[in-house]
């Protein structure tokens, strides 16, 4: 489960713990919550330690983050980002395909040997052919046949993949290259399967 999704259970739990808490006088939602748990296989207690992000982004939505907050989130995620080694940003559509449509990775029930999957259908509609998907992101469908491979375009999306933070502080989406949660090999292939014109998504 990405660490964004966990983010979003751990939320859940961090209410509720925090509202019980508040009945009995309590007010240490977050170490209850680690009190809780115990790290199982690859999910450790390390999921618990919040970055300065997850920590603005984690108040209520009447606390959004001030400008000079927000303004460094997305300069610190700005800097983090790192693009293609060989300067290539586009792999293979097929293997993408493979990725956009893979959940599984970094739960505590799998083989962390295995590569990460990610889970882009859970949020977006990827092949205009799709019928199942998630809607907590924009539909994807026909991406790069109305954006163009534009060096500013490539650059952007993969931006966006590797840090969503640069563009939107306080985003729902995985970090996935800043995060580790796929490959550099593995974004390449997203980002043909976005873009390439033979890929379902520009069908």
């Amino acid at each position: 489960m990405h660490r964004t999704v966990k983010w979003g259970l751990l939320g859940a739990a961090l209410c509720c713990t925090s509202m019980l808490a508040a009945a009995a006088g309590k007010s240490d939602p977050l170490g209850n919550v680690a009190a809780s748990f115990k790290a199982h296989g690859q999910a450790g207690m390390d999921r618990l330690e919040r970055d300065p992000m997850q920590q603005a982004c984690s108040q209520p939505a009447s606390s959004e983050p001030s400008a000079e907050v927000a303004k460094s989130i997305s300069r610190s995620a700005q800097e983090r980002v790192k693009p293609p080694s060989d300067g290539q940003y586009l792999g293979d559509w097929k293997a993408g395909e493979k990725i956009a449509q893979t959940g599984k990775g970094m739960q505590y029930s799998d083989d962390p040997a295995e590569p990460n999957g990610g889970n882009c259908y859970a949020c977006h509609q990827m092949a205009g052919s799709e019928i199942a998907y998630g809607t907590l992101g924009p539909s994807l469908s026909q991406y790069g046949k109305l954006r163009g491979t534009s060096p500013a375009i490539l650059e952007y999306t993969w931006t966006r993949l590797w840090n969503s933070h640069v563009y939107n502080v306080c985003s729902h989406m995985p970090r996935f290259g800043d995060a580790g949660i796929l490959t550099e090999q593995q974004l390449k292939d997203v980002m043909a399967y976005l873009f390439d014109l033979d890929s379902p998504v520009n069908q």
